[in-house]
């Protein structure tokens, strides 16, 4: 009812209260927010018109693994799918849409990512309707209505990002572009509802209510909720804050998720007109969480009843260097994950899966599946480095390096994790086994195009 109320006064609002609120400004309005890691690096949107601002993203890459898997598939990444390939990882196509303070924002996705993102997702095998093939082509789809008060409230449903893990799904905002554990494990959308309240110039407070945690569906009976608050008190630092509660174990209702993330960006040099160095920064996150209850107890372990412990623990930071009036970057860092039940790692494809089958959800899809029990550990840390050129805003070229690590054979060895010729059509042999190893090396080659 107080929502109702509230909506019912903001749509009666007169010209006198719009003129109010156009004096105030827009958030963040003559703050120069193109250097943060997982924003926007334009200036202003490109071709922004009354009713429409459209939106054109490409992203395609060149990746080398120094194992060499003969299958070419790359293991623990939603960045990349294949080795030592050309790969459109993603085309994205949309805009933003408004009038009269109705609006929609939906942008497709094609490419990789389209498969790589849901692929963990187990809530659509809870009923019918394929939600995987139905929605992995929208990146983003929502739509709602934006009320003049305060500095701007927007209520949107639909499906929309998380930033959970600080970085962007847009690989184009971000600094690095093999995301670290802490990003690559925790989720890149939501699909519910969430309300947006800029309540000052410099503060965002935004609640979710959400079918799950980086899930189509729900994956029982329980919503996920949640939210964000971001805070700029300068053009120089923001401080972001997200949490999360819900129930997203298939078939668990019993068993309940905790999560929080929060992370601090701070620009500490900037002389844009330099020719040498002309700005620097850094980012660093730090996540926290844990499932408790259905056979599992939190950071600790329990008796025979309680299980043991299940939880999450996480850092990553950067530190990024831009040359020549900005039209280079350097950019080097890394982080640690831990994460006993391996309940947030990215699963092994291939044979290595341990995902329902898509033929037959009842059973696995891969015959020697990556093991995914209550209390299994996992931990794992990476490190990597990257030049970028940025000869304008809308393109950057990008080269880098990444080193990871994993407590557990993980990664695609020289054997891949497919078939004993790395082709689906070669039947499995006796005794062979997809080939995980605790290490990667890898060099990256990646064009990115904005506009």
């Amino acid at each position: 009812m107080a929502l109702f109320l509230f909506m019912q006064a903001a749509i009666a609002q007169d010209d006198s209260t719009e003129q109010v609120n156009r004096q105030k400004g827009e958030p963040l309005e003559g703050m120069d927010m193109t250097w943060l890691n997982g924003g926007d690096r334009r200036s202003s949107p490109t071709l922004a018109g009354k009713y429409f601002t459209p939106t054109v993203m490409l992203d395609a890459n060149y990746t080398y693994s120094f194992n060499n898997p003969i299958d070419n598939t790359v293991v623990g990444s939603t960045a990349l799918a294949r080795n030592n390939e050309m790969q459109v990882s993603a085309v994205y196509l949309g805009g933003d849409f408004t009038f009269n303070g109705a609006r929609a924002h939906i942008v497709t996705q094609f490419g990789t990512r389209s498969i790589l993102v849901p692929r963990n997702d187990y809530s659509v095998y809870h009923g019918q309707y394929q939600l995987a093939d139905v929605y992995r082509f929208l990146a983003e789809a929502n739509a709602g209505y934006h009320f003049k008060v305060l500095y701007g409230v927007n209520v949107d449903a639909g499906m929309f990002m998380s930033y959970i893990g600080l970085n962007s799904y847009y690989q184009t905002e971000n600094w690095e572009y093999q995301a670290s554990f802490t990003s690559d494990n925790t989720p890149w959308y939501f699909n519910g509802m969430r309300i947006q309240i800029f309540a000052t110039k410099k503060l965002k407070i935004e609640p979710w209510i959400i079918n799950g945690w980086q899930s189509y569906g729900m994956f029982n009976k329980q919503p996920g909720i949640g939210g964000n608050i971001s805070w700029c008190p300068n053009e120089n630092i923001k401080l972001i804050t997200n949490n999360y509660y819900g129930a997203d174990a298939a078939g668990i209702p019993s068993r309940k998720r905790f999560h929080t993330d929060n992370s601090f960006l701070l620009r500490y040099y900037n002389v844009p007109s330099s020719k040498k160095i002309s700005k620097m920064a850094f980012s660093i996150t730090g996540d926290i969480g844990f499932e408790k209850g259905g056979g599992v107890n939190g950071f600790k372990n329990g008796n025979a009843t309680q299980g043991p412990a299940q939880y999450f623990l996480s850092l990553m930071a950067y530190n990024r260097v831009w040359f020549a009036k900005n039209k280079f970057a350097w950019t080097a860092g890394g982080g640690y994950m831990k994460n006993p039940g391996r309940y947030l790692v990215l699963y092994p494809a291939g044979d290595a899966s341990p995902l329902p089958n898509p033929t037959n959800p009842t059973t696995i899809s891969g015959t020697h599946p990556f093991s995914a029990n209550a209390g299994d550990p996992f931990e794992g840390w990476d490190v990597s480095t990257n030049i970028d050129w940025m000869a304008n805003e809308h393109i950057l070229f990008r080269f880098e390096y990444v080193h990871r690590e994993s407590s557990v054979p993980y990664f695609a060895g020289r054997g891949g994790v497919t078939s004993p010729s790395g082709y689906t059509t070669t039947p499995l042999t006796p005794g062979w086994v997809p080939d995980l190893v605790k290490s990667e090396d890898r060099i990256i080659f990646a064009l990115l195009f904005r506009l």
